[in-house]
């Protein structure tokens, strides 16, 4: 990818974009981070963004429900995308095409197509644009991601993702809860950590007679991935004891032994006879001093202002996030279907 870096020098400017719970979280990074200043918050609901930023002491920031009116009055370098998934693509599109950098929550869209149209949006425009899927900067993920490096050509990647889980009313309302809402973070784990891509996959979605889902809201995939990697996938919104992590409880084998990680805690190995196996631990959060933020924020925010700065794309730029969507359209296909489902960007 291709865009434009930032020489100017001086902070770079930001507009969060929906003043919500996640919108809260991103703000307070914008004000710690050396690189960035915070210059406007846009809310549906203006009184909204007004009280969020009263409560970071920002009483003089400018607040607005348009966000065309502080992209023309603040002039910003990027905006945080913090609205919910049905507006991502409107908001992300807005900016690209008024010249200004896009860092979302995920997803990056709630169709496919949408997805496509903010891609060649930021090529257009020639402007960054990045997902940030926070749950790639956490600690034991990285340890285990490190240790899977070690297997040597990987043959087979499993996560299982149960949680007897009663979340916020809007899941009630889909038709496949845990593959709308939840798989995509295990499914751009499972890309993270084995550096393959989908090529195509079988999904069961269903309805276990005891849920208290409405919709599908368990489910079962098989992905093909590039290099001959299968990775499997097990969850359910809807299972009564035995939790997993909310990160997932993981196994990768590969050609030179086995990983296995319980999402929380550091990974273990067993090396193949003859073998030797490194195995990685948790690093020290570079972020102590701050307790009770949202993990995944600050590093994210620091890829990609070192991207705006350099041109160096963070990890969640959109020609590569756009997989991870593409893993969940195509296994929501999958489950409607019945058939296997080829995996295209």
């Amino acid at each position: 990818m291709t865009f434009d870096i930032v020489e100017k020098d001086r902070p770079l400017r930001a507009v969060v974009v929906g003043a919500g719970y996640i919108g809260g979280e991103w703000a307070p990074e914008l004000l710690a981070h050396p690189g960035t200043e915070l210059v406007g918050w846009v809310d549906v609901v203006e009184e909204r963004a007004r009280a969020a930023a009263g409560k970071l002491g920002l009483d003089d920031l400018p607040v607005s429900t348009s966000l065309t009116s502080l992209l023309d009055g603040q002039e910003p370098d990027f905006i945080v995308n913090c609205t919910v998934p049905q507006a991502h693509h409107d908001v992300t599109v807005t900016a690209l095409r008024r010249g200004v950098s896009v860092l979302s929550e995920k997803p990056m869209a709630v169709t496919l197509e949408e997805a496509r149209s903010m891609v060649a949006a930021a090529d257009k425009a020639r402007r960054l644009f990045a997902v940030n899927q926070n749950r790639r900067f956490m600690a034991s993920l990285v340890a285990f991601r490190r240790t899977v490096a070690e297997l040597g050509a990987l043959g087979l990647m499993t996560s299982e993702f149960f949680m007897p889980y009663r979340g916020p009313a809007f899941l009630g309302t889909l038709e496949h809860p845990l593959l709308q809402d939840m798989a995509i973070h295990l499914f751009d784990a499972a890309r993270a950590v084995s550096g393959a891509d989908p090529v195509s996959v079988y999904c069961e979605s269903f309805r276990p007679e005891w849920t208290w889902y409405p919709g599908a809201c368990s489910a079962t995939a098989i992905f093909e991935m590039t290099g001959g990697l299968r990775y499997t996938f097990s969850g359910s919104w809807s299972a009564p004891g035995q939790a997993t992590s909310w990160t997932g409880s993981w196994r990768a084998s590969g050609a030179h032994g086995t990983v296995r990680w319980d999402g929380d805690n550091d990974p273990t190995t067993e090396a193949a006879e003859g073998r030797v196996l490194k195995q990685y631990a948790r690093e020290a959060d570079p972020y102590t001093g701050r307790r009770g933020r949202f993990t995944g924020l600050a590093e994210g925010l620091e890829e990609f202002v070192t991207g705006l700065r350099t041109g160096r794309a963070p990890q969640g730029d959109c020609h590569d996030n756009i997989w991870s969507l593409a893993m969940v359209t195509a296994a929501l296909e999958s489950a409607r279907t019945g058939t296997r489902v080829p995996i295209v960007t």
